[in-house]
């Protein structure tokens, strides 16, 4: 399973950052969601694919019994997708605000202008 995932975050990465590399700032902004999307699961990836159970500990135990779950990966996934959605909810305020003033969507056109 991990080539599988392996051959699909390499292409969500260059998909990214081709799309990140175009004068849209629309198509700038889809590629950052798809870079976001490609680190979390790099995260998910490199912390192991192992199916588990929860890791709760029993009432009377030390440990947990058989093959749990990391958690660890899984918050930082849930607080990056947390961060992502806002960066992109800003980003979209932004596009707007742009679009609005300088009526253009290419990069190079909202460089040159003056107001």
């Amino acid at each position: 399973m991990e080539p599988v995932m392996a051959i699909a975050i390499g292409l969500l990465y260059s998909a990214a950052i081709f799309l990140m590399l175009r004068r849209s700032i629309v198509k700038l902004v889809i590629g950052l969601m798809l870079l976001t999307n490609a680190a979390n699961l790099l995260i998910f990836t490199s912390a192991g694919m192992t199916r588990g159970a929860p890791p709760l500990i029993p009432e009377g135990m030390l440990a947990p019994e058989g093959v749990v779950a990391d958690p660890l990966p899984q918050a930082v996934v849930l607080t990056a997708i947390v961060i992502a959605f806002g960066v992109l909810a800003f980003a979209v305020v932004l596009i707007r605000r742009a679009y609005e003033i300088v009526k253009a969507d290419d990069l190079d056109k909202m460089k040159d202008t003056d107001t």
